[in-house]
């Protein structure tokens, strides 16, 4: 049995329109997680922002020893076990398809190209961190300056305001899994979504499909947020003295300068 959602809580409202109706049929048809995602995307078919490219199945159709992504990647298939981080995992699929098949199909060619080694290297690395823990984030300029520079109170407090012109979006799964129980130190890392992107999931959906390019991701372009400090999303937050706390909103590591031989 999964937990109860708060559907209302600002993380998970964008999620409701598909995770309320797999939750639902979960609870009333005691199904597991991978029958209840194929069944809805069975039955949502062009509700869906955009078809989706994958399947669920339970996790025991993964044979021993074959990886994970490996298997998605050729089977068009995704193993899925009876748990919350599962069943977020699946909404994303459900709500950003061709991102997640894009992540899906980088993760299989680097796995092809370089085996299974204990060390993922930069550019799975920066995948995983990416599917697990991405936030997107389109926000005007200033506050895009201001998130580069952690100037948290630039961001949050002096340029609050903006915050009304901004949409975010959390698309990795761990990171909605831990805001079932939130705590103020939960911190996501940030995609900048540019305004030529458009406004839907549909249209963010397509711009990440031909955008996530192995030698960008390998850099790690994104920006670390505290999710709880987004104006409107944490009731303490409204008081800027939330934004002290230096262990949640750290500043920016100042490189030692090089010095002349």
């Amino acid at each position: 049995m999964l937990p109860a959602l708060d559907w209302q809580a600002p993380w998970f409202a964008p999620w409701r329109r598909v995770g309320e109706p797999v939750l639902d049929m979960l609870v009333r048809e005691g199904c597991g997680v991978a029958q209840a995602l194929a069944h809805f995307q069975a039955l949502a078919g062009e509700g869906l922002p955009t078809p989706a490219p994958r399947s669920f199945v339970p996790q025991a159709e993964l044979p021993p020893g074959q990886a994970y992504e490996a298997f998605i990647y050729a089977q068009r298939r995704v193993p899925t076990r009876d748990n919350l981080h599962d069943f977020l995992n699946g909404l994303c699929w459900l709500r950003f398809p061709r991102a997640k098949a894009r992540l899906n199909t980088l993760q299989a060619q680097a796995i092809a190209r370089d085996g299974l080694g204990p060390v993922r290297g930069p550019l799975r690395d920066a995948l995983t961190l990416f599917d697990e823990n991405a936030i997107l984030l389109q926000a005007p300029a200033p506050l895009w300056a201001a998130l580069r520079q952690r100037d948290w109170q630039g961001l949050f407090v002096t340029h609050r305001t903006l915050w009304l012109e901004a949409r975010v979006v959390l698309f990795g799964h761990a990171l909605l899994e831990k805001l079932v129980q939130p705590y103020p130190a939960i911190t996501g890392h940030v995609l900048a979504i540019p305004p030529e992107a458009g406004e839907g999931d549909a249209d963010w959906d397509a711009w990440l499909e031909a955008h996530l390019a192995p030698d960008w991701l390998a850099t790690k372009p994104f920006e670390p947020l505290p999710v709880l400090g987004v104006p409107g999303w944490w009731p303490a937050n409204a008081d800027p003295a939330f934004y002290a706390n230096a262990q949640v909103f750290r500043p920016r590591r100042q490189t030692a300068p090089k010095v002349a031989h």
